[in-house]
């Protein structure tokens, strides 16, 4: 298992070992003491997982207060561009944010631990995401922020007439207005 550094704190990426043979592969896609190795303990209480068209743009998403969420994200088809916003507002990397690529060919995992807006762009012709959450889903404590913040400026790498959004997404605030 390896634990990749990205430029803002508490944001980890994880590329698992994978094992090839003629049946084919296996890997661990989760392991809590791996987790615990680098000082990371999160308890995961909820999975989920959607399938997306290309050019679908989700997020940027968070939730607030005791209902905040950490993510481990991953993709087991597809591939797309993954997004992390720090929103911790005693952060040194307050209002960074971090890009990766994640598929179901690379593997790759990121964590995007409470504190975070997170969202995804659709790069294959369909995707399939998984992430595990350590807080159940709470509408009340729900916020996000706009894709195409001016202040943010996160460069998805694709042109963004042609991304897919939902209504929902579309009327979040901008950056400075966001909830808190």
């Amino acid at each position: 298992m390896a634990f990749l550094d990205t430029p803002i704190p508490g944001l980890y990426v994880f590329e698992p070992r994978v094992f090839h043979d003629e049946r084919g592969y296996f890997y661990e896609s989760y392991n809590r003491l791996a987790w615990e190795g680098i000082g990371v303990y999160t308890d995961f209480v909820q999975d989920n997982q959607s399938r997306s068209s290309a050019g679908v743009l989700r997020g940027l998403h968070y939730q607030t207060g005791d209902m905040a969420q950490a993510k481990l994200v991953r993709v087991i088809e597809g591939e797309v561009l993954d997004v992390a916003v720090d929103l911790r507002e005693n952060s040194p990397t307050f209002g960074k944010w971090y890009s990766i690529r994640l598929s179901a060919e690379n593997r790759r995992q990121m964590l995007v631990p409470r504190g975070f807006a997170h969202g995804y762009l659709v790069l294959s012709e369909t995707a399939e995401f998984f992430y595990k959450c350590d807080n159940y889903y709470s509408k009340p404590a729900e916020g996000g922020i706009r894709f195409d913040d001016p202040t943010l400026n996160i460069d998805w790498d694709f042109d963004l007439s042609r991304v897919i959004v939902s209504e929902k997404d579309l009327k979040l605030p901008f950056f400075g207005d966001h909830k808190r």
